[in-house]
This record gives C-alpha cells, structure tokens and sequence, in this order.
C-alpha cells in the first residue's frame, strides 16, 4: 500500500515522475522509523504513569504504516515544490505531530477511529494543505505547462490509484478485532 500504491500515485506530474517515486519511497522508509518511537512516547507521555520499554509489535508497526501514509497524503500537495531535505524535515515533523495527535485522541479523548478517516486522511490532507503556505514553487511551476501531466504518468498514476483503491480497505481494518459471536 506505501510504496506500491502511494509511490505510483505521485507520479501524477510531468516534471517530477520517477523522482516523486524515490522521495516518497525514502520518506516512506523514515517516517516509518520514526513513527515506531515516537507514537509508543507520546502514548506513554499522555496516558501511563511511567515510561517504559518500546516494544515493536505488528501493532505498531500497522501503526507505523498508518502515520506514513498521512505523511504521503500530505506530500501529494507538495510533489515538486519541496526539495529532498524539505521532504525530509517535513515528513518528520508531521510525524511528531501525528503521533502528537493519536496520543490526544486516542487516549485523552478515548475517541475511537476504526478505519483511520480522521486520523489518517483529514490529519494528512490538512497538513499538506498547511505546508504549501510554507513551501514556494519551483520554477517549474512558473510557467503554464510545469504542473500537467503526460500521459505515461498519468497512466502509472492512475495504478497507483487503483491499487490504492483495491487494498485501502484491508489497510483500514488491519486494527480491528473482530468478535466472535
């Protein structure tokens, strides 16, 4: 779903095809990293009484996964007017924040986000939309034909897309417990 689905989607301009693969593959691989530390500290930070070890489950790491992917959704408002160190400095921020944010409401709020809508897609979407107010244009962007697509990426973005659209549903119920009955 990262990789395949998101890095394929993000070839959707022209001008940055195969280097929007790499960035969000890279980015991806980080903040994955990054996600497994800082989702259990914050978690503990809110809602234990003490700190403890981390522990690396398949849970965190589906948790991992999960801040990655808002990482990427906020990235496709960025794909060619960030370079390699921005993306970086970016996506490791919002993951700060994002872990930030489960810790509140998951915790504090005891809110319960089975699929990830707003945890995942709203927090994403508007944190994208946030950091282009930060980010300016590349001189790509400059001239009328910088933000089009060809129809090459256009096809490997559309993909993207339907690879997203067939297991985004699996990737949403990957935490749920089902009952027995």
């Amino acid at each position: 779903m990262i990789y395949v689905g998101f890095g394929f989607l993000m070839i959707f301009l022209k001008t940055n095809q195969w280097t929007s693969v790499g960035f969000s593959y890279l980015v991806a691989a980080w903040c994955f990293q990054i996600a497994l530390l800082l989702i259990p500290f914050w978690d503990m930070w809110f809602n234990a009484e003490y700190f403890t070890a981390i522990n690396i489950t398949v849970e965190s790491m589906i948790k991992a996964d999960f801040a990655a992917a808002a990482v990427l959704i906020s990235f496709s408002a960025l794909v060619g007017k960030v370079r390699f160190v921005q993306l970086f400095v970016f996506g490791t921020l919002e993951v700060v924040f994002y872990s930030l944010n489960l810790a509140i409401t998951y915790g504090t709020f005891k809110h319960s986000d089975v699929g990830g809508g707003i945890t995942i897609m709203v927090f994403g979407a508007f944190f994208g939309i946030a950091a282009t107010w930060f980010f300016k244009p590349k001189d790509a962007f400059r001239n009328e034909r910088g933000g089009r697509g060809s129809y090459s990426s256009q096809a490997v973005a559309m993909f993207g897309t339907l690879f997203l659209f067939m297991y985004w549903p699996s990737f949403n119920a990957a935490l749920v417990n089902g009952v027995a009955q």
